[in-house]
């Protein structure tokens, strides 16, 4: 059985569906993986322009598999101390990974997001959630740190740090509408639908200009992570710079005269 299923449910929308049902889709090595080679497929992919990530069964990811965690890929003639440091950098990753994608990423939330799933959660751009779904900072119940694949900085700027020290500090569980409240998602959808919604929503993006969201969420992400304003808006204006030379706008003009929707081709 594939621990990763790969589709395109409408034209240029692709779908990554984690696929351990079995485990809440936890993540083994085997899993993370082939979650990896899905990205790659999806990056490769032109046609492509937004891509929804989601869980098979009544979970989104249950974060790191404590059962079976299966095999470190690339280990020959490691010692166990290079051995840990490449297992750990092979989980953290994931969450760079989905950062680095070309298309904006949507996390279609179906149920539980636990430890490292609520990472990949946070890994994604946007952040739907089915009334079932909750949330929880695992590590720290495990004996571990909560402070993993980015969470220290990625949960921070999604909800604040009072929030973010709560949850990472007490591995407490919230719903969904607790979830929303704080920002960790930004909307609640009926159980059984977010999928869907999230298909619609990225419906909605390829009406736009395929370069203008790639550039967009390429800006959002770059912008995290410069203290100034004035830094911030001269990377604005460099590409909005670029993307006024696509004729996207001209489009854009054309389309309001003529009383219809435009047709971008870039």
């Amino acid at each position: 059985m594939a621990l990763v299923l790969v589709d395109t449910p409408r034209p240029h929308v692709g779908l990554i569906t984690l696929n351990k049902p079995e485990r809440l889709n936890s993540m083994s090595f085997g899993l993370v993986e082939a979650l990896y080679d899905a990205i790659d497929e999806m990056v490769a992919d032109n046609g492509i322009w937004v891509v929804v990530l989601t869980g098979t069964g009544r979970g989104f990811c249950s974060g790191l598999d404590l059962e079976d965690r299966g095999h470190v890929p690339g280990i020959d003639g490691m010692q166990p101390a290079r051995i840990g440091i490449r297992a750990m950098e092979y989980m953290g990753d994931t969450v760079p990974a989905l950062r680095a994608m070309p298309q904006p990423v949507i996390a279609a939330i179906n149920g539980p997001a636990y430890g490292g799933g609520m990472c990949l959660a946070l890994g994604a751009d946007v952040r739907l959630a089915a009334e079932s779904a909750t949330f929880s900072a695992a590590g720290i119940t495990n004996g571990l740190t909560s402070t993993e694949l980015g969470a220290s900085w990625l949960l921070p700027r999604a909800v604040g740090m009072s929030h973010s020290a709560e949850l990472l500090l007490t591995g407490s569980e919230i719903d969904a509408g607790e979830a929303a409240r704080i920002g960790l998602v930004s909307r609640v959808v009926p159980d059984g639908t977010v999928v869907d919604e999230a298909v619609a929503v990225a419906g909605r993006m390829c009406e736009l200009s395929p370069f203008g969201i790639q550039m967009t969420k390429r800006t959002l992400w770059a912008n995290l992570e410069v203290d100034s304003l004035t830094a911030a808006i001269d990377l604005e204006n460099r590409n909005q710079l670029l993307a006024g030379h696509t004729g996207n706008l001209d489009e854009a003009v054309a389309a309001f005269r003529e009383k219809r929707k435009p047709r971008y081709r870039e």
